[in-house]
């Protein structure tokens, strides 16, 4: 593979840009939201993009987006919490995306136990055995990337969102100790830490705020959402996937075992 030319670089040489042509991306999460912003960049970059998510008709949705693009979709209707069969799909996978999650915001002594059991399976432990999958042909080509969209919630926690917090630390954890490692095989593992983006599932947290604080939906975004962050807009997809895009390209080749932070300066308090 070769790098296609964009804007000049150091000392006037041409900067690379992301050229994915004869690799394979997976990303989990993919019919919406962050997951579909990232395979579509990722397509974009010219990689045959595994696009996996349970949403069949989401995935069909996004096949035809994404025609005229340099890469091409490879829809799989998964459900994550089939644990062997996440593992599986990894098989093969050059850049692994793991962007999967799903959120109820509750207090703890409300939380249902069901519910943090699923959380933790979906986000964490689908997501090491998807690594567990993906990385032996990582490891065999020299050359790997593992993109795991984590959250400022990997670094800070907020009330009534125990399974979620805790999902995301855990998988700042599991992407460090990936990134240890895979570097002696040419493996990178990273986290993307957004804050709020303009996805489906900020959308239902807004109604679920709106109840745990006892305030209108209307207040959730200026009072509670976006209370932390300096900039007062959220995030959108196509903003985090550039980040992820980031990650995989040649200039962040020794980039591994860190957080990008994308939180409008929340953890700058």
């Amino acid at each position: 593979m070769t790098a296609r030319n964009a804007l000049p670089g150091p000392h006037g040489a041409p900067a690379p840009t992301l050229d994915l042509g004869g690799r394979t991306a997976l990303v989990t999460g993919a019919a919406g939201g962050i997951g579909r912003a990232c395979a579509l960049r990722l397509a974009g970059a010219g990689a045959k993009v595994r696009v996996v998510d349970r949403d069949a008709a989401g995935l069909e949705a996004l096949a035809e987006q994404s025609r005229g693009l340099a890469g091409t979709l490879e829809p799989l209707v998964l459900d994550l919490t089939d644990l062997d069969a996440a593992e599986l799909a990894a098989a093969g996978t050059d850049v692994l995306v793991n962007n999967a999650g799903i959120q109820l915001v509750r207090p703890i002594e409300e939380f249902p136990p069901d519910v943090f059991h699923t959380v933790l399976t979906v986000m964490l432990e689908a997501p090491f055995r998807l690594i567990r999958g993906a990385l032996p042909h990582m490891y065999g080509q020299g050359w790997g990337r593992i993109v795991n969209v984590s959250s400022v919630h990997g670094l800070r926690a907020s009330a009534y969102k125990s399974a979620y917090v805790a999902a995301k630390h855990g998988l700042e954890g599991l992407s460090k100790t990936a990134a240890l490692e895979g570097a002696p095989h040419g493996v990178t593992s990273n986290c993307v830490n957004p804050a709020y983006v303009r996805t489906p599932l900020v959308e239902k947290q807004i109604a679920g705020q709106a109840r745990a604080h006892g305030i209108p939906e209307e207040r959730v975004l200026a009072e509670v959402l976006l209370q932390d962050s300096a900039v007062k807009r959220l995030i959108e997809p196509e903003e985090v996937a550039e980040a992820v895009a980031y990650l995989c390209g040649p200039h962040a080749s020794f980039v591994t075992g860190t957080s990008l932070v994308l939180d409008g300066g929340w953890t700058a308090h």
